[in-house]
Order: C-alpha cells, then structure tokens, then sequence
C-alpha cells in the first residue's frame, strides 16, 4: 500500500470515531497505535500525540509537522452519516475529513516519507492535537513545553495549498459602559446607553495607525449588547461585547492598550493568548515557496498557530470553505496532492 492509500484508509477510520474537542481520546488512541504499527514510541499527553525523527539531532534545526484531530459537531444541515466514511467519485465525505483529517494524514505519510528517505538536514516532529476546534488548554499549548525546541511548525489545515504566512489573532473584549439610573418620565439620571453609543461608534470607525502587509488592518465588531430592565428606567449600565481580529502589526497586548485608552467605557479582555502571527520576509520557508510557485496569504481564521512562540506556516490539501459545513468532504486526490507538496517544501526548505 502506497502512502496516499494508507492515509485514505487511515482517514476512513478516523472519520468512523466521533473525535468533538475534549473528548478525542478514541482518535488519539488510533493514531497511537498506528504509529506504534510503524515500530515508533510516541509521547502522549491527554489527547495529543507526537513522535521526534528517528535520528534525532539537537544540534539541526528541527520542524513540527502538525495537525489536529479533534473536529467540531456536526450542524443540523447533513443529510448523510458524518461518522461514514463514504467515497463518491473523487470525493470522501465524512466529518472531519476536509477540517482537518485530510492534512493530519497527509503530514503524518510526510513524516514517515523522509524517514524511510533520510535526506532532510534537519529533525521532523509529527504532531496530532487535540481541542484545536476550541482554543483549548489541553491542546497544542499543553504540550509546547514538552516538545524540543521548534525552529519552524507547518499547521496543517486545509488552504487549498497556498501558503498561510500570516494568521489573524483573535480577543473577545467585555465592555461597560456606565451611567446613572433614573426615572424615564422625569428627565433623571445619564443614560449608560448613551454613554456606550460614543464608544460603539468609535470601534466601527477607528483606524490603527499599522496596518500588516500580509493580513490588512485591525478588525473590530461590536457583535452583543445589552442593557435596561424596564421602559421607564434609565439604564445605569449597558455592557457589550466586542470581537476584535489583531494582526501581527501589533501584539494582542499592544492592541488591547490602545482600544483602553481611547474609550471611556471599562474593557476587559476575556483572554489575550489567541495571537496573531507572521513569517518575516526573508525566512527560508518563503524562499522554499517562492522557489515552488506557491501563492502566499495572509488567513483572517485560527489555528493553533495562535498558540505556538515559534515561527509558523499554515499549509494542507482540502478548502476553508468546505469546514463546518454539512455533508463535508475532501477530494481524494487533494490527499495525494498534499502528501507531494509538503515533501516537495521540506525538500526546497534550507535553513
């Protein structure tokens, strides 16, 4: 059996295991024993997995190969079984198989490609994550202290193999406006909903001063409001919520900074480790992609890029658009596809 057939087979089995973030323990199992099927010793901790280069050399750089296997539930438009494996024409429809089962597998046949091969100057790591779909702290984060020193990751997801060299980041803010309470018929009290309407205003309008070459400018939604409990009291409060998508012209620190100065309503932010990332210019893994044709772009949707302190590329077969929705799928031959364009830009990659 040849890499892309195992890898199909492979996805066929793990499509078949419900895998939703948090409880992915049976796909990691899988993905466990498969490699232990290959005579490797993986680590494992929770539901992630991963396993170094048979020669492993502190002294060479060395690059993650990683993707995820925990997938989102299915949503209420499908009309087939997301937990069947089924190939039709060129296409394998299945609940994860597009986000992102198509690249775990394509990465992890990379991986054993240049172990039979030999001829990389530098380590491999393959890694399967867990609570990608949710930001999770169990997942990739958990294990970053774990693993060797990365010089350089390749997420898989799927990007209809251009490259990823920019990822926005992402920080829900809580927002409280106040005022004072009083009775609506007799002209009393400050109006909290007025007082959030200047500030409501200014994060629709508001330009920051950088803007990144590869992902634009920062983008911010007022997405919730709410505020009041009766027709005739003035409201003393009015809280909303706001989805702001950072980019790497600014740290989430930085940008959090500046939106706190400039408002007059108190903004807290419910997390800021979902960063934004990017590969500075110059970076061998842009010289590889220029040297192989690949279009290059800034992405605007997450990946645990946003939670790895090393340099990072986002890279795979399947298309965003097919992810989450009903009936997913991948082409087959996207599988195939992947498996040659990761060995193809580990082989041009020269530190």
């Amino acid at each position: 059996m040849n890499l892309a057939q195992e890898s199909i087979s492979l996805l066929k089995e793990l499509i078949s295991i419900p895998s939703f973030s948090k409880v992915e323990d049976k796909t990691a199992d899988l993905i466990q024993q498969f490699l232990q099927s290959k005579d490797y010793d993986p680590e494992r901790a929770g539901n992630n997995i991963w396993v170094r280069s048979s020669a492993f050399d502190e002294s060479k750089p060395t690059v993650l190969l990683n993707s995820h296997h925990d997938t989102v539930k299915p949503n209420k438009g499908y009309t087939r079984d997301p937990f069947l494996a089924e190939e039709v024409d060129d296409k394998l429809y299945g609940l994860g198989s597009n986000d992102a089962g198509g690249c775990l597998v394509s990465l992890l046949a990379t991986f054993l490609h240049f172990e039979e091969a030999d001829e990389l100057p530098f380590n491999l790591v393959f890694a399967a994550s867990a609570e990608e779909e949710i930001s999770g702290k169990n997942g990739i984060a958990s294990i970053i202290e774990e693993l060797p020193s990365i010089d350089l990751a390749i997420v898989g997801e799927p990007t209809l193999l251009n490259l990823a060299i920019a990822e926005k980041g992402l920080m829900v803010l809580d927002c409280l406006a106040k005022g004072k309470a009083g009775h609506a018929a007799r002209n009393e009290g400050v109006n909290a909903i007025y007082e959030a309407l200047g500030d409501i205003k200014w994060f629709e309008t508001f330009q920051f001063p950088k803007e990144s070459d590869a992902l634009g400018p920062v983008k911010m939604t007022v997405a919730q409001i709410e505020a009041g409990q009766q027709h005739n009291v003035v409201p003393a409060e009015c809280r909303f919520v706001v989805d702001v998508r950072t980019t790497d012209a600014y740290t989430n620190q930085e940008t959090l900074e500046i939106i706190q100065s400039r408002v007059r309503s108190e903004v807290k932010a419910r997390s800021i480790r979902l960063n934004p990332s990017g590969i500075a210019s110059g970076h061998p893994i842009l010289k590889a992609a220029e040297k192989l044709g690949l279009k290059t772009y800034g992405s605007p949707t997450l990946s645990d890029q946003a939670l790895m302190p090393f340099n990072s590329v986002k890279f795979g077969p399947g298309d965003s658009a097919r992810s989450h929705m009903a009936d997913e799928y991948i082409h087959l031959n996207e599988i195939e596809k992947g498996i040659e364009a990761y060995i193809d830009l580990l082989k041009n990659l020269k530190f």
